[in-house]
């Protein structure tokens, strides 16, 4: 069974597949009123020299929309 987070409680973990700056340094997930979204976040600093967490949050892509998985790929196909 996978793990669920509680209502309004999430994680983030460092992400091991960073290959470009654009990539977040974290990623995660966070579960907002029964909702899954995606989280993603960067190390950045501010002009002042202020450092902080630049965050994105996302609606997961479901399995079938993901690039690369059959469901996509079938869909792709012109017969």
């Amino acid at each position: 069974m996978a793990f669920e987070h509680k209502q309004n409680s999430g994680s983030l973990f460092t992400n091991s597949k960073k290959d470009k700056d654009t990539q977040p340094d974290y990623t995660g997930t966070i579960n907002i009123e029964g909702t899954l979204y995606q989280i993603s976040a960067w190390n950045n600093e501010a002009k002042s020299g202020k450092k902080y967490f630049g965050l994105k949050v996302t609606l997961p892509l479901k399995r079938e929309e993901r690039p690369g998985s059959q469901k996509a790929n079938q869909d792709d196909m012109p017969f």
